[in-house]
């Protein structure tokens, strides 16, 4: 069973915890975090106040308590050809492109974590139920969580049909077999909401927030409600009618029967459903495993480092496939820390020794399938000579244990 439990804990801010659990084991957490994640994906007609052309960035105000940071890189290709660049070769220096005192239309990419700016781009993208729009960009993306050919190339000829030359289109997860009716529609409500962000963008003076983000809970709403969700548990009944209405005003009323309010005062719904106590030890360095071994997991500053261990559940006479349960294990469980703990950047994995070359292959091909699941992009790169496995993960946020620690300080 399958549950999205939303706790907002009574707090007076509103912050809220949103907790995916599959068969009551929780295997992702989000925290809300007002002061970074009221930004991210916010949109503004925002004003450079500084180009650093020596560090190819600048600094653009949108009104909030600090600037945006942005960088070359986040210069979309309307710009470019705007300033007479061709986006297919080398961008030139940044203060050839934007200047101090122009307008430009950015969004917050990533809240500012400690002294650092929260970071900007001009690479606007609009998530919908099925696509992703991007009003500035002429790429064509498929999810990569699509892997049928034949899907994946009636979900290009159908957003070739719907996008100009000068847009680009995502498919995301939930596009697969959907109709092209439902498809069109979610564009057209893409394209309007693009539409009325440009509209609004000619009548007022930078800055100014042109569009907010849905919030951690929509968010999670609109992207997970699809994926064999069997119930959706909040314990407040404001986020219980705004789900209610959300999903109606993106035509997805058939789950509207999934959605409950929990309504016990003795308990809390993390205690009644075991998030807390799971939460508790989520971060202790030795994880069991479904085969009777462990994994070991040491976070630095420059990696993280995964042992996987037999726990001495290695029966001799049959060592081999002892060995090969513990490794298949750890490659189903190991995708699944990296999203609970929020784990980014460079991942080591060094699995127990194996010498058959097709059992080898059988961890590998099951890592690769379940690192597939992570939304945030999560990538196999090669198993060295030594027999590690290298992972990589992009960062998106902070770490659990950096949520957590706020999370208490803040109660």
């Amino acid at each position: 069973m399958k549950q999205i439990l939303i706790s907002s804990d009574n707090r007076s801010n509103g912050e809220k915890r949103v907790a995916i659990t599959e068969n009551g084991k929780l295997v992702e957490i989000f925290y809300e975090d007002f002061q970074q994640d009221r930004l991210v994906s916010n949109i503004y007609k925002g004003k450079v106040e500084d180009v650093l052309s020596g560090l190819g960035s600048a600094f653009v105000d949108v009104g909030e308590e600090q600037s945006l940071f942005l960088s070359r890189s986040e210069i979309n290709q309307a710009i470019l050809r705007s300033r007479g660049f061709d986006p297919n070769e080398y961008p030139p220096r940044i203060n050839k492109i934007i200047h101090e005192g122009e307008s430009l239309i950015v969004q917050v990419k990533r809240g500012g974590i400690g002294t650092k700016n929260p970071q900007g781009t001009t690479k606007i993208s609009l998530p919908g139920r099925y696509w992703v729009f991007l009003p500035k960009d002429s790429r064509l993306g498929i999810s990569r969580r699509i892997t049928d050919d034949k899907e994946t190339q009636r979900l290009k000829d159908i957003a070739r049909n719907l996008k100009e030359e000068n847009e680009g289109l995502i498919a995301r997860t939930a596009s697969k077999n959907a109709s092209k009716e439902d498809l069109k529609r979610d564009f057209n409500f893409l394209l309007g909401t693009w539409k009325g962000i440009e509209e609004e963008a000619t009548k007022v003076k930078p800055p100014h927030l042109l569009h907010s983000h849905a919030g951690i809970v929509r968010k999670i709403i609109r992207d997970r409600l699809l994926e064999d969700v069997d119930q959706v548990l909040t314990d407040s009944k404001d986020v219980y009618e705004d789900i209610l209405d959300y999903i109606h005003y993106l035509r997805m009323d058939e789950f509207k029967d999934l959605i409950d309010l929990y309504k016990n005062e003795d308990t809390s719904l993390f205690s009644k459903y075991g998030v807390e106590k799971q939460l508790k030890g989520c971060l202790k360095r030795e994880v069991s495993l479904e085969s009777g071994g462990y994994l070991a997991i040491d976070e630095t500053e420059a990696l993280t480092a995964i042992d996987v261990n037999t726990g001495g559940n290695v029966n001799h006479k049959n060592q081999a496939q002892a060995i090969l349960n513990t490794n298949l294990a750890a490659a189903r469980e190991i995708p699944i820390q990296l999203r609970l703990r929020k784990i980014s950047g460079i991942i080591i994995v060094d699995f127990v020794d194996m010498y058959d070359n097709e059992d080898q292959q059988k961890v590998i091909n099951e890592l690769k399938e379940n690192l597939r699941e992570d939304r945030v992009p999560a990538d196999f790169i090669d198993m060295t000579p030594l027999g590690l496995v290298e992972i990589t993960r992009k960062r998106e946020g902070e770490s659990l244990a950096d949520l957590m620690e706020e999370y208490e300080n803040e109660v």
